[in-house]
């Protein structure tokens, strides 16, 4: 590939700094966009996060300790909601940031990786909705008998809640990202499968880390990861660039 096809990737640090600047910038701003857009349907989006959680509280609603906690926690919501929503338009930023990085021809996947970015980020977001926080909430609030009641304040709620989505999202994005590094030839498929049995390992810790503590949502973390790690392989395997022919390069 000659340096013609190419951005010049020999930039100043100061430039990419600025240009880093400048994206942080733009997904601060979009996502307040997002906040004030959702500011007004917080109510309604509130009662959406607590719907998982409702069927195991005694009123079948969160509690607060201080007169601020649900202005604030409507903030939350909000800020919650508009980064979720908004999610196209910051991933774009964070395209445009890496795409210097990138040959020419692989800058024309911009719609692709804003597609997929957001299809995996919100099916992330999904998965943790609908099919961990049930049977998470399910176990957790059922295990030793039905003697105690919950009281669930609402900022721990929404600390737990807004923490562990976020990380469902970001978690799904994993076979993009190697994607990416594949097109940067950062990564291999041969790496990734060297070093499967050590991902496995990170991904179990990570798994462990991010759920609530209980063996259900370890799993129900761990097998995407696993899964998600395996279509990284092949997608890398399809997006590496091939080997260079030392004969052509000698000539």
């Amino acid at each position: 590939m000659s340096s013609s096809e190419s951005l010049d990737k020999n930039q100043p640090l100061e430039d990419h700094l600025a240009e880093l600047r400048k994206r942080l910038i733009n997904i601060i701003i979009i996502i307040f966009i997002g906040f004030i857009v959702c500011w007004n349907f917080s109510e309604i989006i509130f009662e959406i996060i607590r719907k998982p959680i409702s069927p195991h509280l005694p009123t079948g609603g969160l509690v607060f300790t201080a007169p601020m906690d649900k202005f604030l926690a409507h903030i939350k919501v909000s800020l919650f909601a508009g980064m979720v929503v908004s999610c196209p338009l910051w991933i774009y930023q964070l395209w445009a940031f890496i795409a210097p990085g990138l040959y020419r021809k692989e800058k024309k996947y911009s719609l692709v990786f804003m597609f997929a970015g957001t299809c995996l980020f919100l099916t992330g977001v999904s998965f943790v909705y609908f099919v961990v926080y049930p049977l998470a909430f399910d176990f957790l609030m059922n295990f030793g008998g039905g003697e105690d009641k919950p009281m669930i304040t609402i900022n721990e709620y929404l600390s737990f809640f807004t923490t562990t989505t976020l990380v469902f999202g970001a978690v799904f994005e994993m076979p993009l990202i190697f994607a990416i590094l594949a097109m940067m030839g950062i990564v291999e498929k041969q790496m990734l499968v060297k070093f499967r049995r050590f991902a496995i390992v990170i991904l179990a810790a990570c798994s462990a880390i991010f759920t609530p503590p209980d063996v259900i949502s370890m799993i129900l973390m761990m097998i995407p990861m696993l899964l998600l790690y395996e279509i990284s392989v092949f997608l890398v395997g399809v997006l590496e660039p091939p080997p260079i022919d030392e004969d052509l390069e000698d000539t």
